[in-house]
């Protein structure tokens, strides 16, 4: 199991440099000239970039102290979103660059071709010997024109800066518009969801489910209130957080996690854990959070007035001994009431539908994030994001309010989701 852990770091640091390379050598290399400063700076930049990245990414989960992780953090995430979309946006340019090109070489040879014409009956009139003919041998009427001659040096640099240009603007635009989405706080979204089993007396009931909120060396205490605040502002009558707190240990972000005890709603807050709260010291986070004021529900279930409302822990806890246990949350339950799941990861909806769930409440996914990550998201999870049925059970899953990695989200906004319950008989 190490070696295969060793060969397959390898192969991922190796395909990383050969990117980074790539991207190197058509942004900086084909850009510049040789010895220049510019290619030199360039160069250095690169360098720095992915090793900062590269570091960002290994001391995340060891032993250094905090304070050297959130220095990394920064600048190490935020250059691999922006090799990602430099990446994306320079294999787009390998299709443009041919094409202008061609285009530039085309215009060079009907101007020569235009030019010659124009000389050509000058040339005639003052030239002893045989009458001039009325055609140009070059002149386009007389057949196909000359092939078109190879670019030249500087017209291949033009077109590269041009190409290399537009892709770093396009990387840098989209990486600072997806940064500036997660920084300013997730917006809430509003879902209704009818369920067969809810009393009147319940319909309208609010839960405001929030997942994914990752405080960490990036996103700290600021975006922790930031949250609270907007759910609060919902005025819910639940509040579920179903996971993926945090991402580093209650020593650490305990001070980032306070705010959490300023979240108000009239029946309380509910956790369940996330993998990534296994990551993180699972027991420390469960007995923090209850300091907190939020109930934890570690396969357990609890009975309001109008529904059951169970959580389990999530599926990365099986390594640790514990994970999800759908018998001890739902087996003895009275079916004849409606049950509401939280649930980390999406993938247990199954078991959900075999336990006679009715609504299930899930994130993990981030809506796969950073574009085009949500169709590798769809590959590992049955829903990515919103709202499905799965026979008699309900399926919601949140997109998530921070970020994982870096702190950019494209293609996948981040939200706090007030799911309304509907009675089917109001």
């Amino acid at each position: 199991m190490v070696i295969i852990s060793i060969v397959v770091g390898l192969a991922v640091l190796a395909a990383f440099g050969a990117l980074h390379w790539y991207a190197w050598r058509r942004l900086v290399r084909d850009t510049t000239r040789q010895g220049s400063v510019l290619r030199r700076s360039g160069s250095v930049v690169f360098v720095a970039g992915s090793l900062i990245a590269v570091g960002a990414l290994m001391i995340s989960r060891a032993e250094v102290p905090f304070r050297l992780v959130q220095i990394l953090a920064w600048p190490g995430y935020l250059w691999l979103a922006f090799s990602l979309y430099l990446l994306l946006a320079l294999l787009v340019g390998e299709a443009v660059r041919p094409l202008l090109l061609r285009w530039f070489a085309r215009r060079d040879t009907t101007a020569e071709v235009g030019a010659l014409s124009q000389q050509t009956p000058q040339l005639a009139a003052v030239a002893p010997g045989p009458p001039a003919v009325t055609e140009h041998p070059l002149a386009p009427e007389s057949g196909p024109p000359p092939a078109s001659a190879p670019a030249s040096p500087s017209r291949r640099l033009f077109v590269s800066r041009v190409v290399g240009g537009v892709a770093a603007a396009a990387a840098v635009g989209t990486v600072g518009q997806g940064a500036y989405g997660v920084l300013r706080g997730p917006k809430v979204k509003r879902v209704t969801v009818p369920l067969a089993k809810l009393p009147r007396s319940a319909h309208g009931y609010r839960i405001a489910v929030v997942s994914d909120i990752h405080l960490g060396p990036v996103l700290g205490r600021g975006f922790a209130q930031r949250v609270v605040d907007t759910i609060n502002a919902t005025q819910p009558d639940l509040i579920a957080v179903v996971g993926d707190l945090v991402d580093g240990s209650v020593e650490d972000l305990g001070p980032a996690a306070a705010p959490l005890a300023q979240m108000r709603a009239r029946h309380g807050a509910f956790f369940v854990t996330g993998n990534h709260e296994y990551l993180s010291g699972a027991e420390q986070w469960v007995e923090k959070v209850r300091e907190l004021g939020l109930r934890p529900l570690e396969n357990a279930r609890t009975e309001l007035p109008a529904f059951d409302l169970a959580g389990v822990d999530d599926v990365r806890g099986e390594r640790e001994g514990k994970g999800p246990d759908f018998a001890k949350a739902l087996g003895d339950r009275d079916r004849s009431r409606a049950a509401v799941l939280l649930a980390h990861q999406p993938v247990v909806i199954h078991d959900a539908v075999r336990h006679g769930v009715d609504l299930q409440l899930s994130g993990h996914t981030h809506g796969g994030q950073l574009w085009p990550g949500n169709y590798l998201a769809e590959l590992a999870n049955p829903t990515v994001a919103g709202l499905e049925r799965y026979g008699d059970t309900q399926l919601y899953v949140s997109r998530g309010a921070g970020a994982w990695g870096p702190p950019v989200r494209v293609g996948a906004p981040s939200d706090i989701t007030v799911v309304e319950l509907a009675s089917r008989q109001a």
